[in-house]
């Protein structure tokens, strides 16, 4: 019997294919065939060796197709092919680097993002480099059914080993009840929000929050949750679903599922999920929470993306998701107040404040009076300039004093 992990091919990067197979009597050997084994076939080596020893496996023939894995992708693989081949619950742990030993704001930035499948460690290595807000390092519908044991481990290794520069660590898990087994892999390694596809009722966040709380052993465990609303029936359930928890700190549609469920195409302009959109946005709002608007999958044309994540904007999404790192500029540049808003706004608070302290009840920035909901609007445009490192933190306590 042969069990394997990983991934092999021509195209293949950053991974390696392992196959492990009986060897009675001989005790363990190994095969190596990579293209830097002469520069690091023997640290390669000692790690299987100290796999192996931890799972006390003896009396196996260890094939590996290395295409330049780094260590914790080459651990990664070893222990799903392992667990294959031997009944354990025991996990051949790495430590948290220190570079992603933080938490992450409520109301952070999440204007972009990026989506990475689960299973491949190539697209994974870099990923905070692009300047996205977040990255979701993928369980469900980018891994096929049977590569989610090993996909686990990998995101497991990847949310201890992998620098994201700061970037929000999120993990989208499967569809509940099949994701709750997703939460070991992920609670205890600091990941800092977990998304919830397919969402449709409060049943599935209280089960995800019972069991983050079970693995966290306290409920000040600072895992934020974001549920995805993707069929009619989600939609309906917004609200509910967006007051559900105190952990929940955004709700996202997704509108490839949602216009599928309806039984419609999804269009650019978006006029068969309109209502739905708006539902959205107006259930975040109303639960003080962040609407996030679904990805947009023609990542090659950025003015169409342009387009439409304006019209995203102009509904009150405050973000969505990416599917390439290229779209990331673009999205986070449209969702971000510009010069002439950060310039406006700071007129309207600072001419507001100015005539509150002379106690005058009304007050005009040029031709236009303003009243409190204006201000409040520009509070918020200066409140995300400050977000995203336009404005100086320090403004809006100057103006307040």
């Amino acid at each position: 019997m042969i069990y394997s992990a990983g991934n092999k091919g021509e195209f293949v990067r950053s991974d390696c294919y392992i196959k492990i197979s009986p060897n009675p009597g001989n005790g363990n050997s190994i095969q190596l065939v990579s293209k830097v084994e002469k520069l690091f076939g023997d640290s390669i080596k000692e790690l299987i060796i100290d796999i192996l020893k931890f799972f006390k496996v003896d009396n196996v023939k260890i094939e590996i197709e290395d295409s330049g894995a780094l260590p914790f992708v080459i651990a990664a693989r070893m222990e799903a092919a392992i667990h294959q081949f031997i009944k354990t619950e025991k996990e051949y742990l790495l430590s948290v680097i220190d570079q992603n030993l933080y938490r992450v704001n409520r109301d952070q930035n999440r204007r972009t993002r990026l989506y990475l499948p689960g299973n491949n460690p190539k697209l994974m290595i870099n990923s905070g480099i692009y300047g996205g807000d977040a990255i979701i390092l993928d369980l469900e519908d980018s891994v096929s059914p049977e590569r989610k044991s090993e996909a686990r481990i990998l995101v497991r290794n990847a949310l201890c080993q992998i620098d994201f520069y700061g970037a929000e660590r999120m993990v989208r898990i499967n569809q509940i009840p099949n994701g709750i087994q997703d939460l070991q892999y992920i609670v205890p390694y600091n990941v800092n929000t977990i998304l919830i596809p397919k969402c449709e009722d409060v049943t599935q966040i209280r089960k995800v929050d019972i069991e983050i709380e079970k693995l966290a052993g306290t409920k000040d465990h600072g895992i934020f949750l974001m549920p995805i609303i993707e069929s009619a029936l989600g939609v309906e359930n917004a609200f509910r679903i967006a007051t559900a928890s105190s952990n929940i700190v955004a709700l996202a549609i997704g509108l490839e599922d949602y216009t599928a469920d309806l039984g419609v195409q999804r269009t650019m302009q978006g006029t068969e999920s309109l209502y739905a959109r708006t539902r959205i946005v107006n259930a975040s709002i109303a639960a003080g929470i962040q609407p996030i608007d679904s990805v947009f999958s023609e990542f090659e044309d950025m003015e169409l993306l342009k387009e439409n994540v304006r019209r995203s904007k102009v509904l009150g999404f405050v973000g969505m998701g990416c599917i390439h790192p290229r779209q990331i500029k673009v999205i986070n540049e449209v969702f971000s107040p510009n010069e002439m808003e950060i310039e406006k706004a700071k007129k309207i608070v600072l001419a507001f404040y100015k005539a509150e302290k002379e106690g005058k009840a009304v007050v005009a920035v040029g031709s236009k009076m303003v009243d409190p909901p204006v201000v409040k609007r520009a509070l918020k445009v200066i409140d995300e300039a400050v977000k995203a490192k336009m404005l100086d933190k320090n403004w809006r306590a100057v103006y307040e004093g």
